[in-house]
């Protein structure tokens, strides 16, 4: 195809076929989250979101102006460009729900230079850059802005009781909910209706300043996911950044996952939670430094529109008691491993990324007593609108070892012996070997869904092969999991992809590893298969250390208690 010519042949079919055309809910079936660490500087909504907001124009105007860096993998003369393409959807991006296939619209930055404030469902166009250099507005400035924000939501719902419909519930919904929502609302309101969601679509990011005061990573993990219990209307679910931040200044990210993949994404995230709020008052300090004129602040939807978002009552009614029954069908689990990190991995002369998927693929073995299909992405980069490739972790190499460890851990010394320890090196280079290949564009899954999708009426039928029972359950991925390992996230997490299966994320610290789990909750699998997780990596080290313990001559000490 000639228009393919400067592209990837794939890049239009995985969006389309992979997101758009997916008719579910975005919420936890695409979106995804990041738990950022504290900012001890910014101890409420208010100080910590003008931080992050400030961050987040330092980082657009880097990007809109393009001179941000490119990012690069590897190092020497293996180091190479990776492309940049996902970064047009990170600012003034928002996807539009339409029958049977959503779109995406990208507005110039160059032309509008705002961004969203969410409120108690409200939401407020503000100011928070200057639109000819793209510098953000001071500290101060920010903060009087934000405290607007929160008296006028508080104000809204003060002077409209019984309460507002809360339009944020609408985008929560099954995508052609969504569509017919949208349709709805602009015959309800006409032109301003229009231009109040072009407003809102258009922003630079959405942030949320929830009434929320979250203090547990599980609490923060299903606030940022979904909205948590009561803070689903303060979300706009198809904008393509949300930034989260509660009552006492805890603070985290929801991203819409149709374009962009995690990895572009964590070097934003990397700006926002290096960018504390110490270190940006300490800039603006500056005697160079000067003010801007006062920020002003606009609610999206007017007291003109009052009477369509009435209108609309009904629909929104019926778009929260979805989401809430959507949400409610799911567990989430946070689990914080302490028993060592990537040091000890490292150490012992393994790759921690490698080394965790086979921990992961012991657990799940022992969860239902099998192995399934395991999706880790890897992504491609490197190549012109390259996204990902499927690593498969489930190979002949990690079989053999879990079948070896079998259901019940074993931790008599006699049974920790060096054939297990040689196993483990097997799986863990059968993984690296093998992801070495997706992170090459070297892996088969996009390449059988590149073939899955040639068709027209004068194309030749699919081989026998897409109609093999083995090959359909072969790419039913019932562990879906995904690394981004990062100093300043408490964790990070997104949905499962089949109903039988589970989301399992995970980051790799120095010394301590991170999880998330998510299942369907009449399953029961989500607090099982932490523990098993905590399990397996716990008997992975004593394999390490008994086999060590032989070599070196060496007992291991025996407590006297």
């Amino acid at each position: 195809n000639p228009e393919w010519k400067n592209s990837s042949w794939m890049q239009h079919w995985w969006n389309t076929a992979g997101y758009l055309q997916v008719r579910d809910s975005v919420v936890i079936n695409v979106s995804y989250y990041f738990d950022f660490a504290d900012d001890p500087g910014a101890r409420n909504n208010i100080t910590r979101g003008a931080a992050l907001l400030t961050a987040a124009a330092e980082y657009r105007q880097q990007v809109c102006s393009g001179q941000r860096e490119a990012d690069f993998v590897g190092r020497g003369d293996r180091r190479k460009p990776l492309c940049s393409t996902a970064y047009k959807y990170l600012f003034h991006a928002c996807r539009i729900p339409r029958l049977e296939q959503d779109t995406y619209r990208i507005y110039d930055p160059a032309q509008v230079h705002h961004a969203i404030v969410a409120r108690k469902g409200h939401f407020f166009r503000i100011d928070f850059c200057d639109p000819m250099t793209g510098d953000p507005y001071p500290l101060p400035i920010l903060e009087q802005t934000l405290q607007t924000c929160i008296e006028k939501a508080d104000l809204i719902e003060a002077e409209t009781s019984p309460h507002l419909p809360k339009l944020g519930w609408l985008t929560g919904q099954t995508r052609d909910e969504c569509a017919k929502g949208r349709t709805a609302l602009l015959e309800y309101g006409g032109e301003p209706m229009k231009q109040a969601l072009e407003q809102l679509e258009s922003g630079a990011i959405l942030l949320c300043l929830d009434d929320e005061d979250v203090v547990s990573r599980q609490e923060t993990a299903c606030l940022y996911l979904y909205g948590g219990e009561t803070s689903g209307e303060n979300r706009w679910f198809d904008k393509s950044v949300q930034i989260c931040v509660g009552n006492n200044g805890k603070a985290g990210y929801c991203g819409e996952h149709s374009m962009m993949d995690g990895m572009p994404v964590l070097t934003f995230a990397d700006h926002l939670t290096k960018q504390t709020y110490s270190k940006i008052l300490e800039k603006q300090n500056s005697p160079t430094y000067t003010a801007p004129p006062t920020v002003h602040v606009e609610p999206i939807f007017g007291p003109e529109l009052y009477p369509a978002i009435e209108k609309a009552s009904q629909l929104v009614q019926t778009a929260k008691l979805a989401h809430q029954e959507w949400t409610g069908q799911h567990a989430l689990h946070v689990q914080t491993f302490h028993g060592y990190g990537s040091n000890f991995m490292k150490q012992s002369g393994f790759s921690p990324d490698a080394f965790v998927q086979i921990a992961m693929q012991l657990a799940t073995y022992r969860l239902w007593g099998k192995q399934a299909g395991t999706y880790e992405a890897t992504q491609v980069r490197p190549f012109l609108h390259g996204r990902t490739e499927t690593t498969r972790s489930v190979s002949t190499d990690s079989a053999n070892f879990v079948q070896a460890c079998g259901l019940r851990p074993q931790w008599d010394e006699a049974q920790m012996g060096a054939q297990k320890l040689e196993l483990l090196q097997k799986a863990v280079t059968s993984h690296v070997k093998c992801i070495g290949l997706a992170a090459q564009a070297q892996g088969v899954d996009r390449h059988f869904f590149g073939l899955s999708m040639i068709g027209g009426d004068d194309a030749p039928p699919l081989p026998d092969l897409y109609a093999d029972p083995v090959f359909a359950r072969a790419k039913r991925w019932r562990v879906s999991t995904s690394n981004l390992s990062h100093p300043k996230f408490e964790n990070w997490g997104y949905g499962e992809v089949v109903p039988d299966g589970v989301g399992l994320s995970y980051s790799i610290q120095a010394r301590h590893c991170q999880f998330s789990v998510t299942a369907l909750k009449e399953h029961g699998w989500t607090d099982k298969l932490s523990h098993l997780l905590e399990e397996s990596l716990l008997e992975l080290r004593r394999i390490i250390e008994a086999s060590n313990a032989g070599k070196d001559g060496e007992k291991n000490p025996k407590s006297r208690l």
